[in-house]
């Protein structure tokens, strides 16, 4: 109907032209008679006396080609918008049956879609069925588990406003930055794993003391004070698709999982993934965090023994060793850190319901023994043996060989060690994969991407988390490898993205469980080659991680505590114990370390809540005549 009415348009103006001819040559007609006729038939055109006549008639020849010219063209231009009609409905009628189920869910919305009134059926989509017709109702299936199903398809714009590299804690603390500063920003997380973002402290504490067989699927756990949750920070209804991004009204936080960024230019703003697609960006984050170091002696060893190890980081690393866990006989743990002990004490536990022997084995004389003075190390030696570990202290490894359907693990003493699975738990190393094709500065000592006070390494590019090396006022220059650090960082890295312009100042925590009966928070510099002095004090049903919790509400201890700062804190009336207190029975205490007299760093043993005070004691960098006094801030003599 459009296309005729067009034609109609342009055939007008031709036919009045035509009429108003023949009727000034009917009107001369008339004068060369000698008359005016009243009026001129309408049929006197055709029939008018030699002189007008034959005019007459080519115009009414004309006038007609015109109109029937016009006419097979409509006819025409109809019938092919007919043939091209069913031709569409043809082709939506030969679609296979499971496009129904193959295209993705459709985001959940918060609020209902307006209604809109009815319209006609649009030539580009099928007529409704006849009555009686069979129909195929689309299938429904069940909402993914988070993790199950990337929140993310794979389809991206080549640009995005902000581009996060990386999937961890850093990435997430600053895109919720970001969307806080900039409601309607657009941020696109990229990452190589194939979920969400999520915490990863759960992944070697309160995971493996799950009651719920099926935790490796759910990846919830109860928390110390018994509350449950999942790891995951947001579900995945949280994340709008990558391909919507561009598009999306209001912005949002989309997540590209399963790839890797191969190439950084930084001149043209813009990344190349493992799959060749190009993103440009205005701004980028660098939060690519770290990569599990390994023994060289394991590397070396070959592609049976390191099909039996496992470098624990991610969620895939926690289900693989918690199956292996259920189906060996024996488990060794190479490293004495924060890591290698927490897993050892979760593992020990799990032992007594089962068969499974666990050992864990360190070049160090206890646990924990680069951090923790050699007393307290010593203690908590003893507790992780109570947990069912074996323990083998000043183990350096000189070989491992797969024999006899057994890794032996060979010592430099000579001691032979036989297992069935490794888990190689010994330090971290900062993923600086871009800094060549980006151009970036890698720090020669601590490693990790350079960056200045506002955590940018260039203009547009911003680093946090792990691969962060900054520097602090107080401390020097510094590389954290902790989760109070990731969310920190990266929210001050997403805040100065939109402008913000802060400067990282933040004295970042740390804390270490074993079990739900022991744990401590670290700040600063704890190294026990430092100096140190420890004040401890008899502990109380209240002085446990998991008393700490169920007082904070949170299983993750730096969220209750990161924003509050101490100003002036007040010292406990209850006087110290004299002398050596309670020898050999460290039930809860202060450690200072000490650097030229000044306290670099601080654990607090079986103290909690207390992380503002220690904060502003590293701050203030003074000397102290008496740590004892000091020690009273955190009132650990109170009952």
């Amino acid at each position: 109907m459009l296309k005729c009415r067009t034609v109609w348009r342009k055939l007008a103006p031709l036919a009045r032209t035509s009429s108003t001819v023949c009727r000034q040559n009917a009107r001369r007609a008339g004068l060369n008679n000698g008359r005016l006729p009243a009026c001129v038939p309408a049929g006197h055109m055709s029939t008018a006396p030699a002189g007008g006549g034959r005019e007459n008639q080519l115009y009414v020849l004309l006038v007609g080609a015109t109109c029937v010219g016009g006419a097979i063209y409509a006819y025409q231009t109809v019938k092919g918008d007919s043939q091209r009609y069913q031709d569409r409905i043809d082709e939506i009628s030969s679609r296979p049956l499971k496009s129904f189920t193959e295209e993705p869910a459709t985001p959940i919305q918060s609020e209902p879609p307006a209604a809109v009134p009815e319209a006609a059926p649009s030539p580009e989509e099928p007529s409704p069925p006849a009555p009686g017709a069979e129909v195929l109702a689309p299938i429904k299936t069940a909402d993914p588990a988070p993790g199950d199903e990337s929140p993310a398809s794979h389809k991206v714009s080549s640009h995005t406003p902000y581009l996060l590299i990386g999937g961890g804690t850093a990435s997430f603390a600053a895109a919720r930055s970001i969307r806080a500063r900039d409601p309607g920003a657009r941020v696109l997380i990229v990452t190589d794993e194939q979920v969400p973002p999520y915490m990863r402290p759960p992944l070697s504490k309160e995971l493996w003391f799950s009651d719920d067989p099926s935790v490796t699927e759910t990846l919830r756990f109860k928390q110390w004070n018994g509350k449950e949750r999942s790891i995951y920070f947001q579900p995945p209804s949280f994340y709008i698709n990558a391909e919507e991004l561009q598009s999306a009204e209001n912005g949002g936080v989309a997540v590209l999982t399963g790839k890797k960024v191969v190439h950084m230019d930084v001149r043209g703003n813009k990344i190349k993934l493992d799959d060749d697609t190009e993103i440009s960006y205005d701004k980028c984050l660098i939060a690519t965090g770290g990569v599990p170091r390994n023994l060289q002696v394991i590397e070396r060893a070959g592609e049976e023994v390191m099909k039996r190890t496992t470098l624990f980081r991610k969620v895939e690393d926690f289900k693989s060793l918690d199956k292996v866990s259920r189906n060996v006989k024996s488990i060794t743990i190479i490293g004495g850190g924060f890591l290698g002990s927490e897993l050892a004490c979760a593992l020990g536990r799990r032992s007594t319901e089962s068969d499974l022997e666990v050992i864990q084995m360190y070049p160090e004389k206890g646990n924990m023994g680069k951090v923790l003075p050699e007393y307290l190390s010593n203690w908590t030696t003893e507790k992780v043996k109570k947990e069912g570990v074996k323990i083998i202290s000043e183990a350096l490894v000189k070989s491992v060989v797969s024999k006899d359907d057994k890794l032996e693990i060979q010592l430099k003493d000579g001691r032979l060690v036989k297992t069935d699975h490794i888990v190689a738990a010994v330090g971290l190393e900062p993923n600086v994969d871009l800094a060549k094709s980006a151009g970036l500065e890698v720090d020669s000592d601590f490693g990790g991407f350079r960056v200045n006070a506002e955590l940018q390494a260039r203009s547009n590019i911003w680093v946090a988390g792990d691969a962060a090396c900054f520097y602090d006022i107080r401390l020097g220059r510094r590389r954290v490898e902790h989760h109070d650090h990731a969310v920190v960082s990266g929210r001050l890295a997403g805040e100065n993205m939109t402008g913000a312009n802060k400067p990282y100042w933040h004295q970042s925590m740390f804390w270490s469980d074993l079990g739900p009966d022991v744990g401590y928070e670290a700040i600063g510099i704890v190294d026990s080659s430092l100096p140190t002095v420890g004040v401890f004090a008899k502990a109380t049903a209240k002085d446990t991680p998991k008393a700490a919790t169920e007082e904070s509400g949170t299983g993750i201890r730096s969220e209750s505590e990161t924003e509050h700062t101490a100003s002036s804190p007040v010292a406990s009336s209850t006087p110290s114990p004299t002398g050596v207190q309670h020898k050999d029975e460290y039930g809860k205490g202060v450690i200072f370390y000490l650097r030229d007299k000044v306290v670099v760093g601080i654990i607090l043993w079986n103290v909690f809540n207390r992380m503002p005070i220690a904060r502003k004691i590293i701050k203030d960098g003074e000397e102290h005549a008496d740590l004892n006094e000091v020690a009273k801030l955190f009132n650990i003599h109170d009952d």
